[in-house]
């Protein structure tokens, strides 16, 4: 028997109130979220609750993402991350190393695969764990406590699990412009050729393109001014 689940994840702002969420039915889903983290970390999250949810489940897992980035790390960059000490191959640390981490433990012996789906479009699965984790982050925004969910309900294949430690929310890389005061505006014109360079460069490294262009900013500033 295959079990299919959507995985999502939302971020006010990016970086911002952030929502995780996971969902298989009205009967069985789960969301949370905190006060400050980004759509990558929200659906790496709902990756990772899911798997902790499962423990011992003999069926296999399909996991519905619409993030490339999270689908990527963990089926095709993470070996390699893990066999350097969890770096990239330039030697810089991974992004999101402890959540990456801890999916990495609970994908042992795990049947599972993932299939990417498009954000926002029309497939009900990913539509329902989207809106859960944008009302998990709505209500972060709003001092409010957010909708958790059933949780997984079902008990079908399912072996003796062990408990589930409860999951503490990443603390969030530092963005570029945390330490400026003042609205700082940079623009960057790229024919196609350059884009797709640039595209492939980030996805080389794991990272989102916006990271891997603030990246370029600040060691450009660095290299300008020398007092950033």
């Amino acid at each position: 028997m295959v079990i299919e689940v959507a995985a999502d994840g939302s971020a006010l702002g990016n970086p911002g109130p952030a929502g995780w969420a996971w969902y298989v039915d009205e009967d069985c889903w789960a969301a949370g979220g905190w006060p400050y983290g980004t759509n990558n970390q929200g659906e790496l999250t709902a990756v990772l609750e899911l798997f902790r949810a499962t423990r011992g489940l003999d069926e296999q897992v399909v996991l519905l993402c619409d993030s490339q980035y999270v689908i990527r790390s963990v089926t095709e960059w993470m070996p390699g991350w893990k066999r350097r000490g969890w770096r990239k191959s330039n030697g810089s640390p991974v992004q999101n190393a402890s959540l990456m981490q801890a999916i990495d433990t609970e994908l042992q012996d795990r049947n599972y695969r993932f299939e990417w789906v498009k954000g926002h479009g029309d497939h009900p699965l990913n539509i329902a764990a989207d809106r859960r984790a944008h009302a998990a982050a709505s209500a972060f925004q709003a001092g409010e406590p957010a909708q958790t969910g059933p949780g997984w309900t079902r008990i079908i294949g399912k072996k003796d699990s062990k408990p589930i430690n409860p999951y503490e929310a990443p603390t969030p890389a530092a963005t570029l412009f945390d330490d400026v005061d003042v609205p700082v505006t940079y623009t960057l014109e790229l024919d196609s050729d350059e884009s797709e360079r640039l595209i492939g460069r980030a996805a080389d490294d794991g990272v989102p393109v916006r990271q891997y262009l603030q990246t370029i900013v600040r060691d450009h500033l660095a290299h300008s001014s020398g007092n950033i």
